[in-house]
């Protein structure tokens, strides 16, 4: 297969698509990225194991003893391709830039759907089947403070939940709710007043109650888990980012997506992007869930 490999894509279009995907995706709008190194990382969660001790003068000290667990993120590959007429080729640059732009648009929106659908479920995008390649590192599967989701009172299910967190001493930054729930706190009233009138309408307010707010799909997005919020300390619990390098292909012969198809004898290029992504659940007992029952 021949190919003609442009390098990278335009910076500018690189941090168009970082915007649209913090835009789109739960978990980078309550957690800001770091970039991670195409060879992966490793972070260390340190915590002290017990409270401080008072000592009499010439009393006796003891160990108070501290944890020190690693934690590596390892990046894995997300990769978007499309079959464009071959026209593409022979199109002015301006032309060609309007035809990557809609590119670039489209592939964020998938990019930032398949964070969450990832390290939230442990899915493969496309699929929506278990990812051997992610395995066990997503919420579903490390976080197992949860709360039985209730729609009559999603507003308890969430004090229940950060409640949750709060006993494991870590504090609430951050809420990731389904539609779902977004509907049913906007539905919840007193005395026949609206409490939380801010989810109105299908509105996913970007704070609620002095913590970081999102409302999306993908948090209901396992059909398994049944999901309706993960709530907890993206801050510090939680840590993902992506190598800036995305290397965009041009391809002209061959049947690069399997389907059966020859670019040439139809007429067409195809267009791939990859991309690069990490992510790390440091501290499960920061983060609670509320879910319905399996």
């Amino acid at each position: 297969m021949a190919t003609n490999r442009g390098n990278l894509f335009d910076q500018t279009l690189v941090t168009d698509l970082m915007t649209k995907v913090r835009g789109k995706s739960s978990l980078a709008a309550l957690c800001a990225q770091t970039p991670i190194p195409f060879n992966g990382l490793k972070e260390f969660v340190f915590s002290m194991d017990n409270d401080i001790d008072i000592v009499a003068e010439g009393g006796k000290k003891t160990e108070g003893g501290i944890t020190l667990e690693p934690v590596s993120i390892v990046p894995i590959k997300f990769e978007y391709g499309a079959r464009v007429s071959n026209e593409f080729m022979y199109a002015t640059e301006e032309a060609q830039i309007d035809i990557l732009t809609a590119f670039n648009d489209g592939f964020a929106k998938k990019v930032a759907k398949g964070l969450d659908l990832a390290a939230m479920h442990g899915l493969n995008p496309r699929t929506k089947a278990a990812s051997a390649v992610v395995g066990t590192n997503h919420f579903d599967a490390k976080v197992t403070q949860k709360v039985t989701y209730a729609g009559e009172t999603p507003d308890e299910n969430l004090e229940a939940a950060i409640a949750l967190v709060d006993g494991s001493e870590w504090d609430v930054n951050g809420l990731a709710l389904s539609k779902t729930f977004g509907a049913a706190m906007a539905k919840v009233k007193a005395n026949g007043i609206k409490q939380y009138p801010e989810f109105s309408f299908g509105a996913s307010p970007s704070t609620f109650n002095g913590m970081a707010c999102d409302v999306n799909n993908t948090v209901s997005g396992a059909a398994t888990a049944k999901d309706h919020a993960i709530v907890g300390d993206f801050q510090s619990g939680f840590k993902w980012g992506y190598s800036k390098e995305i290397p965009l292909e041009i391809i002209e012969y061959g049947d690069p997506d399997n389907s059966g198809k020859d670019l040439k004898g139809y007429n067409q290029v195809y267009i791939r992007a990859e991309l690069y992504l990490g992510w790390a659940i440091l501290v499960p007992e920061a983060f609670a869930r509320i879910a319905e029952e399996a």
